[in-house]
């Protein structure tokens, strides 16, 4: 017996990529050779967060208990023009028909239906330039190295949607789930009350060598499953994969329901969800055929039917009447429904339109300071070891280069104003900012490496 608790179709994890490796400030050391150059190497990049499909997997139960995933972080880089080492890759295993949301967006990252098939879902930082990086014919003797860029970090929503061939969609108690296990070996929990079934059920109808599909039984829908009432609202969207529909239908009416209306009520429901559903190839099983009212009801529930464009098979999931008839009528339609396509397809990366990363922006805080932000001067402060003076003038270099002075002016800061960049305050004089950033060292590696003396640069 599958418990509702056994079965989790949606999880949210938080997943940070490593942190680059920093790079090293370092001179050689050579006996005869009293100028040794600048010879720090870079940082290793930060290991990737990966989702991998694991066909064992049936459900996301796995990341209920484990919600913050962090790859492995680079190693700093030495001396000798030695590199970091990359970090470690994460993998996250989840079930086939996960599909990969940015929670906060929204957007679709993934749609994961292939064994194997992996995505990742967030970077690794880059690792840091050494000093030996740095050096130029006017600058021969670098003193600034950077630090590892931060992995990418983001949460994630996982919506897992059941793979298969059939569904069987149907009000409570309509015996869809006696259905299931008439034509599978699936042995869903079958009782006389509403709601038995509170997961979703799989089965694998076999027909012969070469024939079979798979068939999802989804716990009832009654009148406003789309809003929430009842169970089935939870589950919809298992259907949204599945390439043709069984409408199950209680043609004896024992739960004093109409079938006419049970059959218009669940194709209301499937459109309020999502219109789409209605297009897919459909037949009614009009079911517990063995109970003798129900010869009363089939005619009205035929012309209903015939009136959606659906063709009724009366059946018994009780004694098997009418089972291999509705089979071999779902095995028509199947061979010509078309396959449904992935959300996102597989190894395409989705490209949207989004801010420059070089465009400054500047805010005032109330406390008159202003704040210059850019997903590139960001990345900038995040590298900059702030200890280092050199590496500090550099920063501001760059940022003069992209228009950091005027882009403040622009926006009416005027000389003497506070600029607050990362942990360093500027103050915004007549053709330059003086800097005022506590604690910068000379020369201090971001790598915590000893670096060379002044004997050491040319």
């Amino acid at each position: 017996m599958t418990s509702l608790s056994d079965f989790v179709d949606e999880a949210e994890i938080y997943v940070e990529g490593g942190t680059g490796g920093n790079g090293a400030v370092s001179f050689r050391r050579e006996k005869y050779v009293p100028r040794g150059g600048p010879d720090g190497g870079d940082g290793g990049r930060g290991g990737d967060v990966i989702l991998v499909v694991d066909p064992a997997l049936t459900t996301l139960a796995d990341l209920r208990y484990r919600r913050h995933y962090r790859a492995g972080r680079g190693t700093h880089g030495e001396g000798g023009n030695r590199h970091g080492r990359r970090g470690d890759d994460l993998h996250v295993r989840v079930p086939p028909g996960t599909v990969v949301r940015d929670r906060d967006t929204g957007d679709v990252l993934a749609d994961l239906a292939e064994p194997g098939q992996q995505v990742v879902v967030a970077r690794g930082g880059r690792g840091g330039r050494g000093n030996a990086r740095f050096a130029t014919p006017q600058r021969k003797a670098p003193r600034l190295a950077e630090k590892g860029e931060p992995g990418e970090r983001r949460w994630l929503k996982l919506e897992l949607r059941l793979l298969a061939d059939v569904g069987l969609v149907g009000w409570p108690n309509a015996g869809k789930s006696s259905l299931l296990a008439r034509i599978s070996a699936a042995r869903p929990k079958v009782a006389a009350y509403p709601f038995t079934t509170l997961a979703p059920n799989l089965g694998v109808v076999q027909r012969g060598p070469g024939r079979s599909f798979v068939v999802a039984d989804i716990p009832g829908l009654i009148e406003g499953a789309h809003q929430g009432v009842g169970l089935g609202h939870e589950f919809l969207r298992h259907i949204q994969r599945t390439r043709v529909l069984i409408y199950v239908v209680d043609a004896a009416a024992t739960e004093g329901r109409d079938p006419q209306q049970d059959l218009a009520t669940l194709q209301d429901e499937l459109e309020a969800y999502e219109p789409a559903l209605l297009d897919r190839p459909g037949v009614v099983a009009a079911n517990k055929m063995d109970l003798p009212q129900a010869a009363q009801h089939l005619p009205a529930l035929e012309e209903a039917a015939r009136a959606a464009g659906l063709e009724l098979v009366p059946i018994s999931a009780a004694t098997g009447e009418g089972v291999d008839r509705l089979l071999d009528r779902v095995e028509g339609l199947l061979a010509r429904a078309p396959v449904p396509q992935p959300l996102v397809a597989a190894g395409r990366k989705v490209y949207r339109p989004g801010p420059d990363p070089r465009r400054l922006e500047v805010r005032r805080e109330p406390d008159g300071t202003w704040i210059i932000t850019s997903p590139l001067v960001e990345r900038w402060v995040a590298m900059t070891d702030f200890d280092n003076e050199e590496a500090v003038r550099w920063l501001l270099r760059r940022l003069e280069r992209l228009g950091a002075e005027q882009t403040l002016r622009a926006a009416g800061a005027e000389t003497g104003d506070t600029v607050r960049l990362g942990p360093m305050e500027l103050v915004l004089g007549d053709e330059t900012g003086s800097v005022e950033a506590a604690g910068a060292g000379e020369g201090r590696n971001p790598s915590g490496h000893e670096t060379g003396g002044e004997g050491d640069a040319p």
